[in-house]
């Protein structure tokens, strides 16, 4: 039952991608390959990448797979492979598999979560909806303290600090985010050494650590440039998940009294 659910769970999480047209790429012995066709092989053996995003190499290449494919494919017609047993065996289990699949995607789609229901889970459970606090900061990474101290001292003598920090980034900073004027993505505290969110988050945004904070790195200096409180994530934002989550839940209860259900009226002997 187990390994059944799970392939459920890939067909009702699975995102559909872009449609593509039917514009025939080529023809092998009068059987066409559209670009749909060949979109639908990239998605499955690239996952987020699409024919439209590849070079001129790369869809010549994948266009090429499939010219490959067709050939196999009449290659194998010819042998008979599909007298062969064991291909049978496979087949019919292929297709038990996807006869399930459906099936179970078709039972989800009757099951109706009604916005109170919805609601309901998410205020008994807004822990699960919680936003840390996360700040943006601009940081220079040195060598050593005394260097450290110096660009401290200029910068709290800047009138213009931001831009000061800014332009001292860019000449002094030995980090990678240097070309970026020491700018960093939003954090929160966890992402980073201790030390480093210790000091960022102690900060008022604007102003500068007085001290250099050292890491395992070097010596920062850091700059807090915003800070967001900790708070709950909107509702709406995450309705759908929170629906997804609730037919899961009805539909694993549901199938398990089908199990019984079916059991009472079915010849099952384990040997």
């Amino acid at each position: 039952m187990k390994k059944i659910f799970n392939l459920f769970l890939l067909i009702y999480t699975f995102t559909l991608t872009p449609l593509f047209s039917d514009e025939v790429l080529a023809r092998v012995d009068g059987e066409s390959i559209s670009k749909k066709d060949v979109n639908e092989f990239v998605v499955k053996s690239i996952p987020g990448a699409t024919f439209n995003a590849l070079t001129s190499v790369q869809k010549k290449a994948v266009l090429n797979q499939m010219i490959d494919r067709k050939l196999f494919l009449e290659d194998a017609k010819r042998s008979n492979i599909e007298k062969n047993t064991e291909y049978q065996q496979a087949l019919k289990k292929m297709q038990e598999n996807l006869m399930l699949d459906y099936w179970m995607k078709a039972k989800v789609e009757e099951i109706v979560i009604s916005e109170d229901e919805a609601k309901k889970y998410y205020f008994k459970n807004s822990e699960k909806f919680s936003k840390p606090a996360s700040v943006k900061v601009r940081h220079i990474l040195l060598p050593s303290n005394g260097e450290a101290l110096k660009l401290i001292a200029q910068l709290s003598k800047s009138s213009q600090l931001k831009n000061k920090f800014i332009e001292l980034a860019h000449a002094k900073s030995t980090g990678p985010s240097a070309v970026n004027g020491g700018e960093l993505d939003w954090f929160v505290y966890e992402q980073m050494v201790p030390e480093f969110s210790e000091a960022a988050f102690a900060l008022k945004v604007g102003s500068i650590t007085k001290k250099a904070v050292k890491t395992q790195f070097g010596y920062h200096i850091i700059y807090l440039e915003d800070k967001k409180e900790q708070g709950s994530m909107a509702y709406e934002m995450v309705k759908e998940d929170i629906v997804k989550v609730l037919r899961l839940s009805k539909f694993k209860m549901k199938l398990a009294k089908l199990s019984k259900k079916l059991k009472k009226t079915a010849n099952i002997i384990v040997e």
